[in-house]
């Protein structure tokens, strides 16, 4: 079934969200896990991409309902227009589950890349302002650390990716408030207890890896669950980066299986 954009009606009194694309299966369960995503691009993605993300469709096939959210259009990949869009999104998903799923969907946010970065920030926010609504979170490589100074990030220019993640740092952080706000840069953040459990996910090739796992450190050290997966090198998973599939998509959808089934037990 191909997924379209549309806009989210919250209710009869409020203006509809734009932009969603939402994706189901052949094999949605009867209670299916809802799934807010939101791809990568390096805070530079034009709005309202034609071509399905690959990631998105293959949690629909494996019986997710996937919903996601076109932070590049109307809020233009600024902080905090995106992550506020993102975050009304998930608000509208969590008061509106049976419409998308069911009563007992449980909700997760999951990104990739710059994705990755906003789905940590709307996680922070949900902890603050809707406690207990988000069953998790998943962290695709995440681009979560402004400062682009960590050992792993030497790698970036050998996947033609450093001028690009530093021009999408400075696009996403241009206003005043931006650099320093927990939920701009979640790895600055001071307080992460209480946030969603999360599955982070990265590569021994990864530029983004170290990063990410420093993140996942400190989640854990603050007391949350966190699962933490490194695909070996050579695995094609930096082809995320150009929107490109892959083996690895599989192993992201069996780990968000085995994720998911961990939490309800």
């Amino acid at each position: 079934m191909q997924a379209t954009w549309q806009d989210m009606a919250i209710d009869d009194s409020a203006r509809p969200l734009p932009s969603v694309r939402i994706y189901e299966g052949a094999a949605r369960l009867k209670s299916p896990p809802l799934v807010l995503y939101l791809g990568g691009g390096a805070f530079q993605q034009a709005p309202l991409p034609a071509t399905e993300s690959p990631v998105a469709r293959a949690l629909a096939d494996r019986g997710a309902v996937v919903v996601e959210a076109d932070y590049g259009g109307e809020v233009r990949n600024t902080f905090p227009q995106a992550m506020e869009y993102v975050f009304k999104v998930l608000s509208c998903l969590s008061n509106r589950r049976k419409l998308f799923g069911s009563a007992k969907s449980s909700l997760f946010v999951a990104g990739q890349e710059a994705g990755g970065n906003i789905a940590a920030g709307v996680a922070l926010k949900a902890r603050d302002q809707i406690p207990g609504q988000l069953a998790g979170q998943v962290l695709l490589s995440p681009m979560i650390d402004p400062l682009m100074t960590s050992g792993s990030f030497r790698k970036a220019s050998e996947i033609g990716m450093l001028q690009r993640w530093s021009q999408g740092w400075s696009h996403y952080l241009r206003s005043a408030c931006g650099f320093s706000h927990p939920y701009a840069a979640p790895c600055l953040c001071s307080r992460l207890a209480g946030v969603a459990p999360a599955l982070v996910m990265t590569a021994e090739d990864d530029p983004l890896k170290d990063e990410a796992l420093s993140y996942a450190k400190r989640m854990a050290e603050a007391g949350v669950k966190v699962e933490q997966r490194i695909l070996p090198a050579g695995q094609g998973w930096t082809d995320m980066y150009r929107g490109e599939g892959g083996a690895w998509i599989d192993v992201v959808c069996d780990e968000f299986a085995a994720f998911t089934s961990k939490l309800k037990h």
